[in-house]
């Protein structure tokens, strides 16, 4: 029976920027997230030996990629936890990974030539859906297995979008999904499709939100 003070025991969630220290756990997060999903899946060829192996590196590769270039990330820390994750590529950025020369080829080494490519063609059919004004991208985000299901998802959504609208430069934010169970949650975040990918025998859906510059929402309507 509970007493009544059962909410004042529970860590209440902080939001955090990431920075290098933070790799290491953005990786465990990312990886258990992503080796189960259908893009990942078809995209680095599950039925093949090294499957896992193949999903760690390119975790690696693209969190490595997303600092060096100085993108932004944020989490959400839990009793001193760090139990989800999210990488945001700038308005501006809107990257052509095939024009990444050493992240290619460490995907070659680490990947295989057959997956790099597979994920090449994949990122360049989503940077050709991409909204005009220019829009953030939110590449990786996750969630720890033994954190879902609590409401940390959307609370790192929200401090996403909230990011996101400190940028003038910004129209919205763009991801995608190839697993149709969070295509509620996210319409309920006021998400709509800017189009579909075909991925083998699924479709992968590309997805967009306007987010408003700060100043931009909170200006008075001109009559």
């Amino acid at each position: 029976m509970s007493d009544g003070n059962d909410n004042k025991n529970k860590p209440e969630p902080v939001i955090v920027r990431l920075d290098t220290g933070a790799t290491n756990e953005a990786k465990s997060i990312l990886y258990h997230a992503y080796r189960n999903e259908p893009t990942f899946q078809y995209l680095f060829d599950h039925r093949r030996a090294g499957y896992d192996q193949r999903v760690r590196a390119t975790i690696r590769e693209l969190i490595d990629l997303y600092f060096g270039l100085e993108q932004d990330a944020v989490g959400v820390m839990v009793d001193d936890t760090l139990v989800a994750v999210a990488f945001i590529g700038d308005p501006e950025l809107r990257m052509n990974l095939a024009d990444q020369l050493s992240w290619r080829i460490r995907m070659v080494l680490t990947t295989g030539f057959a997956s790099t490519r597979r994920y090449l063609d994949y990122h360049e059919k989503i940077r050709n859906m991409l909204p005009q004004p220019l829009a953030h991208q939110l590449p990786l985000m996750g969630v720890n297995p033994k954190y879902q299901n609590r409401g940390y998802g959307r609370l790192l959504l929200k401090a996403v979008e909230k990011l996101c609208s400190e940028n003038p430069r910004g129209s919205g934010l763009v991801l995608d999904t190839g697993n149709n169970r969070y295509l509620p949650f996210y319409e309920s975040e006021g998400f709509r499709s800017l189009g579909k990918i075909r991925l083998g025998d699924f479709e992968d859906h590309v997805l967009f939100r306007e987010v408003y510059p700060e100043e931009k929402a909170a200006a008075p309507a001109q009559n």
